[in-house]
């Protein structure tokens, strides 16, 4: 019909009248226009009815509307051929759009329609002869709901809707709030359905989504062995979550506007429903198994291996979910977990202790390492207390509690100091070994307390640094006594005229060299130490036996020749414990300084240079200087009191300095 009319009056011709002449051909397709037109208006009102839009094609001249057809190329001889009809662009029916899923434009046209009928409302003007389109309105928002609603339910089941129906529908949501919002600002009655609220529809369709998914997981379980239903609940749970969330932030993100936030949505409604089921559960009583297995998903694994995924950490706000548990569930789990973990500690290291003591009694000796005696007990101990140390503070998010399962290693670290004593005190053919065995543990044990702090409660860090350094002097006075004893007949020519024949110190040296070797066995950086405290204490026994006095220098020739025999002596001693691994460059300085003073001859030089000694080692006292100055006779008690008094005023000026490794306190002078 289209075609036929279109001939008639664009060409002058007619399909049915078969003839040229225009006013016959015009008055021949009369009929065929007027039978048009009747078509055209009962399909009109067809539309009408059904909640479309009138769809007649204009066919004269004039600005084409938005239900226009779209026009196609011409022949070339300007005339349009019935193979080149225009098209025309046809508007889909609301039931169109329905049917196919267009929801945003669905939601458009109703609105178009709610705005026709309820915008041009005027006081003389009622809906009471619109009724029957206010209810058709009504019903066709109701079927909208129910399809987006449907669609929504799906949005989680890949390849049950497509994400183009899918971002439609969030697309009608966002407009309908829109509609709900422009309502509000209006100063007229609304319709019956506004505002409709659809933004809470939303959320609570997808509320109970979670909750069916939740309650029905179906992501593949994992191949888990000894596992609890509990555990076995949690997990699934917690898959099923993952899963979803990933779905979320991987393509439902996509389908919606920023503006509705779909991800912390989604990430809010999972949350909850899991703290719901994880209280409930949280209430029975729990062994300790499954108590210990529940505080670690929540506060480790939940956050952890799901939150903290990277295709989700920067989608979803996770501290302003907060914590699944309360505190008042969360407690009583985290005192179960630690008061096992400590009781696990206490138990683990106690058997280590136990079963070197046993190695020891059996007559065995330590396992060597590279030559050096080694023993197990802090490398296992150190690892253990850092391993469940560091796993309580991830679980229990809280450094102090995860602290206080250390709090029994005071009394483990004493009996470990007993253990060593007895080892000392009985003495037998493997102590020695064992001794050196315990050097490197205390160094080992010393370290972490010092250097990882954070693992323990700072008293106990504090007492077992005491242990652990009473436990290494006696460990040194073991090892080193026998060598002082050997040491002693040449001890004592020190000091007498008999030390100023150099052959008396080179002896002295000799015995050095020996004992030296007996002192092997023990790890590289305690060797050095211990090597370092013989070079001490040998250093204290030379000053000792000097500052005497059984030697006396009358004159300045003895004098500097007793400087030069010092330094030489130092020399020697430093180039000779040096050698053998000992860091005590500073006792060398001693004797040093020590010869200088007796060498010196002017009473201002003399006070400098006890003053220089007095500011290395603060330790020095008057009674030190005293003996010291006594060995040069030829220098009077005034002179002496002068120089006690100048290094009296220099140690009030230096109050606060203190000796960090202690030298003249360790030489008793009567």
């Amino acid at each position: 019909m289209l075609s036929t009319l279109r001939r008639c009056f664009c060409c002058g011709g007619c399909a049915s009248c078969k003839t040229e002449d225009l006013p016959a051909s015009f008055s021949g397709c009369w009929s065929h226009f007027s039978s048009w037109i009747t078509m055209g208006l009962r399909s009109n009102q067809t539309e009408n009815n059904r909640g479309g839009r009138f769809r007649l094609l204009r066919i004269f001249g004039g600005q084409r509307g938005q239900d226009a057809v779209t026009s196609v190329p011409s022949a070339t001889d300007g005339r349009r051929s019935s193979q080149e009809e225009e098209p025309q662009r046809v508007i889909a029916t609301f039931e169109e759009l329905l049917n196919t899923k267009c929801f945003h434009e669905a939601s458009q046209l109703l609105i178009e329609r709610e705005e026709r009928l309820f915008g041009e409302i005027t006081e003389a003007k009622s809906l009471k002869d619109d009724n029957d389109e206010v209810d058709k309105l009504a019903a066709d928002y109701a079927d909208l709901e129910t399809s987006v609603l449907h669609t929504l339910r799906l949005s989680l089941t890949p390849g049950e809707v497509s994400t183009q129906a899918l971002a439609s529908a969030a697309n009608a949501i966002k407009q309908e709030m829109h509609q709900d919002q422009r309502w509000k600002e209006r100063d007229r009655t609304p319709p019956a359905w506004r505002p409709k609220g659809w933004k809470k529809v939303h959320d609570e369709t997808l509320r109970s989504l979670v909750e069916e998914r939740m309650d029905n997981p179906v992501t593949p379980p994992a191949v888990q062995v000894d596992q609890s239903s509990l555990q076995a609940d949690v997990n699934s749970m917690g898959r099923q979550l993952k899963a979803d969330l990933l779905l979320v932030v991987e393509v439902v993100k996509n389908c919606y506007p920023p503006e509705l936030d779909i991800c912390n949505l989604y990430a809010r409604l999972y949350h909850q429903y899991l703290s719901a089921r994880l209280r409930k559960i949280a209430d029975f009583v729990l062994d300790e198994k499954d108590s210990s297995y529940l505080l670690r998903w929540v506060n480790v694994y939940y956050y952890t291996e799901i939150l903290q995924k990277p295709q989700l950490v920067n989608e979803i706000n996770k501290e302003a979910l907060g914590k699944l548990l309360p505190d008042e569930l969360l407690e009583p789990l985290e005192e179960q977990y630690l008061s096992k973990q400590q009781e696990e500690l206490t138990t683990y290291i106690g058997r280590v202790l136990e079963d070197a003591k046993e190695k020891w009694i059996k007559g065995e000796e330590p396992s060597r390492e590279d030559g050096c005696f080694v023993s197990p007990v802090a490398y296992d101990i150190i690892q253990l207390i850092n391993g469940r140390v560091t796993d309580a503070e991830k679980l229990v998010r809280d450094r102090s509690k995860a602290q206080n399962i250390t709090c029994q290693l005071k009394g483990l670290m004493e009996r470990f100091k007993t253990f060593q004593n007895d080892i000392i005190r009985q003495n037998r053919s493997n102590s020695r070994p064992f001794i050196k065995a315990n050097l490197g543990c205390i160094e080992q044990f010393t370290d972490v307390l010092l250097n990882r702090s954070q693992l323990f409660p700072k008293e106990v860090q504090e007492h077992c640094l005491l242990i652990l350094r009473d436990m290494k002097q006696s460990a040194h006075m073991y090892l080193l006594k026998p060598v002082h004893e050997t040491l002693k007949p040449q001890y004592r020519k020190l000091g007498t005229n008999e030390w100023l024949k150099k052959h008396i110190f080179d002896k002295l040296l000799e015995s050095i060299k020996q004992e030296l070797q007996e002192l092997h066995g023990s790890v590289k950086s305690c060797h050095e130490e211990l090597i370092g405290q013989l070079h001490q204490e040998v250093t204290a026994e030379y000053v000792k036996r000097l500052l005497k006095g059984e030697v006396k220098l009358r004159n300045k020739e003895q004098q500097e020749e007793a400087c030069d025999m010092i330094i030489d002596n130092a020399e020697s001693l430093h180039e000779l414990f040096t050698n053998t691994g000992s860091k005590e460059e500073r006792l060398r300085k001693i004797l040093t300084m020590i010869a200088e003073v007796l060498k010196l001859q002017d009473l201002p030089a003399i006070q400098m240079q006890v003053v220089s000694l007095g500011t290395a080692f603060p330790d020095l006292s008057e009674k030190h200087v005293s003996a010291l100055l006594k060995l040069k006779t030829n220098f009077t008690k005034a002179d002496r009191k002068t120089v006690k008094e100048t290094l009296s005023e220099t140690l009030k000026v230096n109050v606060n300095c203190v000796a960090v490794r202690p030298f003249f306190s360790t030489v008793q002078v009567k």
